[in-house]
Order: C-alpha cells, then sequence, then structure tokens
C-alpha cells in the first residue's frame, strides 16, 4: 500500500472549472471519503488520481512519487466503479484473473491468486458463473475482488454501493470495511450518501463547487461543521439564519430568541443556528422554555421524528422510539409541546459562501 498526496490540483473541462486547487493527504491504510452533492468535483478528482483523467494544473503523488503523467495502467491502482464493469461474457474467475492475464502472469500463478480474492470475498462457490447469473452484492463482490488481485498501491471506489438495495448496501459497506481494516487498504471513497461515508471513512472530505469545504473525522465533521453547508450536508440539522445577541442567546431573523453556550472566537462571524435534531428533547405540554405546536408525527420504526412550529420556525426532533418515550405517544398534530437542549448542543456557524 502506499500514501496518497494531491497537491493544488485542477481541472477545468472548457471553460468549467470542475476541481479547483484541491489539497488532500491521505495516510497509508486510511480510508478517505469524498462527500458531497453531484457535480462538485468528487469523481473527477478520482480519476485523476487514478489516472484516466489528465489535470489541468497541480500534482498527484503515491509515496512521495510523482505519478501525474502516469498513465493508468502503470499506477497499480484498483478501482471499483458505480456500474461494477464487469465483462458479461466472463465467469467471476475469468472477470477477477482479466488484469492477472494482462500483466502477464502464468495459468498456475493466476489460477491461485484468482481463487485466494474470491475466497477473500467468500464467492469460491460461485467461480463458474456470468455476471447475469449473480445478485448485485455478489456482482459487487466479484468488482472488489478483481481490483484487490492485483495487489494495488491505491484501491478507489466509485459510489461503490449505488446500484444496491438499502439493506444490501448497509451489509456490503460493512464487509467493504471490514476487508479494507483487515488488508490495511490505502483508499479513497466517493460517496454522496452521508450515511456511508460516516460510517465507513476514517476522514471525510466535504466538497462543493470544485472545492474543499471541510476535512475531518466523522465525529468532527458532524458535531463541529465549519459552515452551514457542512452542518446541512453531513448530516439533518435544524439550521436557523440570524446573529448572535450574546454569549448565552443567538436571535433569528424571525425574532426568536434560542439558549445558546459558546465560547465568541467560535461565534464571531456565526449567521447561522445549527442544532441536530437528536439533540432535542421533547415533552408533551407547557414544560419548558421553548414551546411550539407538533405539525406533524412520522413513525420510523427504531425512532420517531416530530416536526415542531416554534413562532414562524420549523424544528426537526428524532427521538428513539422503544421504552422511555411513553408519554410523547399520545402526542398528535396541533399538539402543545416543549423542546429543550444543552445550551452547547448547538452550533453557532458562517452561512455558506
Amino acid at each position: 500500500m502506499a500514501s496518497l498526496s494531491v497537491e493544488n490540483l485542477s481541472k477545468l473541462f472548457g471553460a468549467s472549472l470542475a476541481v479547483d486547487g484541491l489539497d488532500l493527504s491521505v495516510r497509508e491504510g486510511e480510508l478517505v471519503a469524498l462527500l458531497g452533492p453531484s457535480g462538485c468535483g468528487k469523481t473527477t478528482t478520482l480519476r485523476m488520481v487514478a489516472g484516466f483523467l489528465p489535470p489541468t494544473s497541480g500534482r498527484v503523488l503515491f509515496d512521495k512519487e510523482d505519478v501525474t503523467r502516469l498513465p493508468a495502467h502503470k499506477r497499480s491502482t484498483g478501482m471499483v466503479f458505480q456500474s461494477y464493469a464487469l465483462f458479461p461474457h466472463m465467469t467471476a474467475a475469468q472477470n477477477i484473473g482479466f488484469g492477472l492475464e494482462m500483466r502477464g502472469l502464468g495459468s498456475d500463478e493466476r489460477q491461485a491468486k484468482v481463487e485466494e480474492a474470491l475466497k477473500l470475498v467468500r464467492l469460491s462457490h460461485l467461480a463458474g458463473r456470468l455476471p447475469r447469473e449473480m445478485s448485485g452484492g455478489q456482482q459487487q463482490r466479484v468488482a472488489l475482488a478483481r481490483a484487490l488481485v492485483i495487489n494495488p498501491k491505491l484501491f478507489l471506489l466509485d459510489e461503490p454501493l449505488s446500484n444496491l438495495d438499502a439493506k444490501l448496501r448497509a451489509e456490503v459497506r460493512i464487509e467493504i470495511r471490514a476487508l479494507q481494516q483487515r488488508l490495511g487498504l490505502t483508499t479513497l471513497l466517493v460517496t454522496h450518501d452521508r450515511e456511508e461515508a460516516l460510517t465507513m471513512a476514517d476522514r471525510l472530505v466535504v466538497m462543493d463547487g470544485g472545492r474543499v469545504r471541510q476535512i475531518g473525522s466523522p465525529r468532527e465533521l458532524y458535531d463541529a461543521p465549519k459552515d452551514t453547508f457542512v452542518a446541512d450536508f453531513v448530516g439533518r440539522c435544524n439550521i436557523l439564519p440570524g446573529r448572535r445577541e450574546s454569549e448565552t442567546a443567538f436571535r433569528t431573523d424571525s425574532g426568536l430568541v434560542l439558549a445558546v453556550d459558546t465560547v465568541a472566537d467560535e461565534s464571531k462571524n456565526a449567521a447561522a443556528f445549527a442544532l441536530r435534531p437528536e439533540r432535542i428533547s421533547i415533552s408533551p405540554g407547557a414544560t419548558g422554555d421553548v414551546l411550539g405546536a407538533v405539525q406533524a408525527v412520522t413513525y420510523l420504526g427504531p425512532q420517531t421524528e416530530y416536526h415542531v412550529r416554534v413562532g414562524s420556525e420549523v424544528f426537526v426532533v428524532v427521538r428513539q422510539t422503544p421504552g422511555a418515550h411513553e408519554a410523547l405517544a399520545a402526542v398528535k398534530p396541533d399538539d402543545l409541546v416543549s423542546l429543550q437542549w444543552d445550551r452547547k448542543a448547538p452550533r453557532l456557524v458562517p452561512q455558506a459562501s
């Protein structure tokens, strides 16, 4: 495995700047996720790292070796595409062994490596099947094995789970993460799915408009977003524009005064109050400082979601369903409820530029 460094990387398509001066380092054995909306530049970045696209400017380095002008087939990267890109006329074993054959390995050595890769992804029993005879999850594992069998310096994943249903997606992401950690794979993952990024990555790189908004661990980005864009994209968030009135109060543009407890330097440029839905406590009746009327109650199995109107603002509150919230079971639209939160829970952040 190798470390990865990207220095001032940019890509122009005509007059359109897809990636704008990106700097990034990925440590050996680390999984870093590029997270952002469609068109933010994350897949373009991945393709420049892989060698499929030449950068307009900047450098790509593997273990401090400049590979910017090296063609893709000489970079020793293993890439898993969104569409899997399996050869339809080849069996699972043949698909996995194709890259080894192109590298000139003999049949005996190739077969041994293919068998090892199939065992790694638990598909030894499907070695002779064609892609059309396998499920989406099985095809995904074949694509993983094909990328891993060449012992790549860098493991690249481009929206690898987007074609799977929700249940299978959750299962496969756990498998990929376990495999990555067990093998110590240096990995760059592209995804627009925040849950996928939060559960799989050591660090997240949130991108927008070809630029990096924030880099940090999943917990850092979730608990301490840099601006409203990161707060909203990394997870659900109540974001209310306004201004800091004091060290213990924030006034929204609608005139609502909300309790906070934050240091001055954190919030000196604050233009929005950001509070995660699960950090809010809700109780029936007028028992707290912030009173509102229930707009909607949505039961989601393990949790229940409440939309509560406070003045002209609407708060989303998420509570775990089982056990401790019998008092809320009878709450329905138009009922009066109280909201409370720890004063340290909100973040006061700048509006995204």
